[in-house]
């Protein structure tokens, strides 16, 4: 057997992925030792204390081991993942051809090792070798010795059946779909990844990108092609398990109680709200207003052809109502430096909108909000709202915000007492729009009424600026004429 050299390894460390982070949790492998990799490929999804990240391989080469299980937080710089490149890579790839070729009614009773292991292709472009990384159903071997081999390699690869494959095992009949040449399907990590929880094989999809690159409108229409299998259901499923409970002592009645680390984005949170609320003196004011007029705006700008297509709510009106306030009272809109013990006032809004995600509370922010009309501000809330859910918020997303707006009617909630997002002046919760009576022209007549409440840091927000702002919010959307008048 072939023995690889030290030189031949390639550690793959850590990287910083968020503006001087220090450890990321691993979520996901992508890859298992023995597969095969190439440069730009993701190789496994990790979470900061921003959001989760997919990290590609920067180099060609075999999987030699995976340093470190999913669910474990890595320190920056620390090696993850160890891969076999040049010589090395051919080198890891023999033992496993010499086990197929002289031992396949043994070779699953024994236990492979990682540097024994067939490559398999997971990444993308034309590759001419015909393993693959699991048994693709209706996938047709040219002889019964490659469907032998292929069958114990996917065993060796984890991927393959319980019970011992035949060696002599005829192949399942080709499906209609199916390529006849030898090349892999061309398609991007994430466009692979999707197909991978969905249970799609990729050999059975038909292209329609450029130069026949597979998109994913290709992949979801071969899903709505075939019909739903027992491993394709329960696919999605194994994509985000459910946070399991930290080791606890014998005596711990895990009937009673549930342990869940706080690590990731939840961690972050909750060492910045600490940090903010106990290094910002905050105050915080309180105005209920009628926004009748606002509501009414909102149903006719989604009959406009001019939003068709766009997020038209509320808080659309909302922030254009805050962005205003701040045009008419600059000062708002500044941070507080430390160091220098300086107020430094800013001449643009990064307008943040705090998003509820799976992993935790995040606030994403629109760059430049204060330039944007109100059709590109719908927009992009959209387009931020979508990623957030997604749980694609980038770390670059989540920096540099000035303001942020908050919305807490959407859980039913009245009003609240935010804290400030760190390095922010001011942070504007809004409450649930009720049918209320409410005195208008003389009479008490029903009313869509809000609360809204503005904290604010109080050295450098006067209760001066920082009332003139609440009242300006909610006079615009008392008078949503005012947007015209006043912007």
């Amino acid at each position: 057997m072939t023995t690889m050299t030290d030189s031949s390894v390639r550690e793959f460390k850590m990287p910083d992925v968020g503006e001087g982070l220090t450890e990321a949790e691993i979520l996901k492998w992508y890859v298992q030792p023995g597969d095969t990799v190439t440069d730009g490929q993701v190789v496994c999804e990790v979470e900061t204390a921003k959001a989760a990240v997919e990290l590609p391989i920067p180099y060609d080469g075999v999987v030699r081991e995976l340093h470190f299980p999913e669910g474990t937080t890595v320190d920056v710089g620390t090696s993850i993942i160890a891969v076999s490149v040049g010589d090395g890579a051919a080198a890891a790839a023999e033992p496993v051809q010499e086990a197929v070729a002289d031992t396949p009614a043994t070779a699953e009773a024994e236990e492979p090792k990682p540097e024994g292991r067939q490559p398999v292709l997971v990444g993308y472009g034309v590759s001419t070798s015909s393993t693959k990384r699991r048994p693709r159903k209706g996938a047709q071997a040219p002889a019964e010795a490659q469907g032998a081999s292929a069958a114990i390699q996917a065993e060796l690869n984890g991927h393959g059946p319980a019970a011992p494959a035949a060696p002599a095992a005829p192949a399942a009949p080709a499906a209609p779909a199916a390529p006849a040449t030898g090349d892999r399907p061309l398609a991007k990590p994430p466009v692979r990844k999707l197909a991978k929880d969905l249970g799609v094989d990729l050999a059975t999809v038909v292209p329609t990108g450029p130069d026949g690159i597979i998109t994913r409108e290709d992949v979801h229409a071969a899903v709505s092609a075939q019909p739903a299998t027992p491993e394709s259901q329960a696919a999605p499923a194994a994509v985000a398990p459910a946070p399991s409970p930290t080791a606890a002592p014998a005596s711990y009645d895990t009937t009673r109680e549930t342990r869940i680390p706080v690590k990731g984005v939840r961690k972050a949170t909750a060492a910045a709200m600490v940090g903010s609320a106990f290094t910002a003196p905050h105050v915080t004011e309180f105005v209920t207003v009628d926004v009748t007029r606002t509501m009414k705006l909102v149903e006719e700008l989604k009959q406009d052809k001019e939003y068709a297509g766009l997020r038209v709510n509320p808080l659309l009106l909302i922030a254009k109502a805050l962005l205003v306030a701040i045009k008419r009272n600059p000062d708002i809109n500044a941070s507080w430096d430390e160091a220098a013990q300086e107020i430094v006032v800013k001449h643009y809004v990064n307008l943040g909108i705090a998003a509820a995600t799976p992993r935790g509370l995040i606030v994403p922010n629109i760059k430049d909000a204060h330039a944007r009309t109100l059709p590109q501000l719908a927009g992009a809330l959209g387009e931020l709202v979508s990623t957030a859910r997604e749980g694609k918020t980038s770390p670059a997303a989540m920096q540099g915000g000035t303001v942020t707006i908050t919305n807490v009617g959407v859980f039913g909630v009245d009003t609240g007492t935010p804290i400030l997002n760190p390095g922010e002046s001011a942070i504007l919760a809004v409450g649930a729009i009720k049918l209320q009576p409410w005195v208008h022209k003389g009479k008490v007549k029903p009313r869509q009424v809000t609360t809204l409440a503005l904290s604010f840091d109080h050295r450098l927000v006067d209760g001066e600026l920082g009332s003139k702002v609440l009242a300006d919010v909610a006079a615009v959307l008392e008078q949503p004429k005012r947007l015209i008048s006043w912007a």
